[in-house]
């Protein structure tokens, strides 16, 4: 069975061979650049070009040596820049970076990135290790009308304005990706709703807005579904027969519950998910994997009804995420992408031997009767020892076998 049968059918609820594994499909089923680049080197591979295609997390590209050295189902179809340039990691290991994001240090030793308007967009703090979203250009609308001034900026929200390819670039790549490979191929389209108030009004403005200015969260999400829904139908148009998995995202969750009510999420966020996900399952026969972090157990039947197939990162150590319970809640029509290790704490703290009764309860757990994909919790830290993540790998490769 190749790797994308065994993807597309897991997908379906249909029997495979063994339990399929994602590494790097995704912006966060990956590894950062630092823990990355310790990895080849314990594995003794040549230094690779370690390629930071998320800026923010920064996660970098699995490269084709790493993929097949650990037995990897998919390949992610990501949103690049055309061209890339040398750049340095806070350990001083080598990456590359878009050539179009330009990080300068500031008076404080950090990191900071800005916009042609000469906005600070981005920020890393002398001891970090991420950037963090330092510029929100609808904080200051108070009133709905004046989104129609900030078109330009919903209408290209969520495309990094670092990568310059064109829809036929990213075309070729898939069309490629599918001929001359067999991986299941994720198209990682970057869409939020949540997460995209909260990245254009500023955080705390838009958990406001949900419940003290609803007409203006309304608009702003009405506007984003619509670009959202215009930028999906020409992608598709050039990559749906190519790809497999198409990728969505929104956290719900924190560590200890869920970011807003049942209620609130119904009225407020749930419908615009629905439309924008029934849109893109009419324009390809792709399952749709949606992430949030967090706790989300109780939003999972709506999601279910809105068209999600899939379900990333499964966070183990958040409340009410308890994976023998959700398998046995929602494993006959969910696909539970994730929650293979803790990453909060077994795989950066523990021993190779509690990491493999990790991997092993959860696998337990999660994939009778299929609908599992195995992959971490979330993207794999700097501070992960690379030996524990060949423990986890070991350990899963020895479980993986459905026979």
């Amino acid at each position: 069975m190749t790797p994308r049968q065994r993807i597309t059918k897991t997908l379906r609820g249909e029997r495979v061979d063994r339990i399929p594994l994602d590494i790097g499909g995704t912006e966060s089923s990956g590894l950062t650049g630092i823990a990355y680049n310790r990895l080849r080197e314990h594995l003794g591979l040549p230094p690779g070009r370690t390629q930071i295609f998320d800026t923010l997390q920064q996660v970098v590209k699995i490269e084709d040596d790493l993929r097949e050295r650990l037995g990897i189902d998919t390949v992610g179809l990501l949103i690049e820049p055309r061209r890339w340039k040398p750049f340095s990691l806070p350990d001083g290991s080598a990456c590359e970076i878009p050539e179009k994001w330009s990080p300068k240090k500031d008076a404080d030793g950090g990191l900071v990135v800005t916009d042609d308007t000469g906005h600070v967009t981005a920020r890393m703090p002398a001891d970090g290790f991420y950037f963090e979203p330092a510029y929100f250009p609808l904080a200051d609308v108070k009133e709905p009308m004046e989104l129609d001034a900030h078109a330009a900026a919903i209408e290209s929200f969520d495309w990094p304005a670092f990568a310059d390819e064109t829809l036929d670039d990213i075309a070729a790549r898939a069309r490629k990706l599918y001929n001359d490979t067999d991986y299941a191929i994720v198209a990682n389209l970057q869409f939020h709703l949540l997460a995209g108030g909260q990245f254009l009004r500023g955080y705390e403005r838009f958990m406001i807005d949900l419940l003290a200015e609803k007409d203006l969260a309304h608009a702003l999400l009405q506007r984003l579904v619509a670009a959202y829904k215009r930028r999906a139908e020409a992608y598709l148009e050039k990559v749906g027969g190519f790809v497999q998995v198409v990728l969505v995202n929104d956290d719900l969750g924190t560590q200890n519950g869920p970011m807003m009510s049942l209620d609130c999420y119904r009225e407020m966020i749930w419908p615009y998910q629905k439309e924008l996900f029934g849109f893109i399952k009419s324009k390809t026969d792709a399952a749709i994997l949606f992430h949030s972090c967090g706790a989300v157990s109780e939003f999972i039947p709506l999601l279910l009804e809105a068209g999600i197939d899939a379900l990333n990162p499964v966070q183990v150590t958040a409340a009410g995420m308890d994976t023998a319970r959700l398998k046995q809640q929602f494993g006959d029509r969910l696909t539970f992408w994730g929650g293979g290790c803790d990453t909060q704490h077994v795989l950066r703290n523990h021993t190779p031997k509690q990491i493999a009764a990790e991997v092993r309860r959860r696998i337990s757990d999660l994939a009778g009767g299929g609908r599992f994909i195995f992959t971490q919790v979330h993207n794999i830290q700097p501070d992960v020892p690379p030996e524990n993540i060949v423990a986890m790998l070991e350990a899963f490769a020895s479980g993986r076998s459905y026979a």
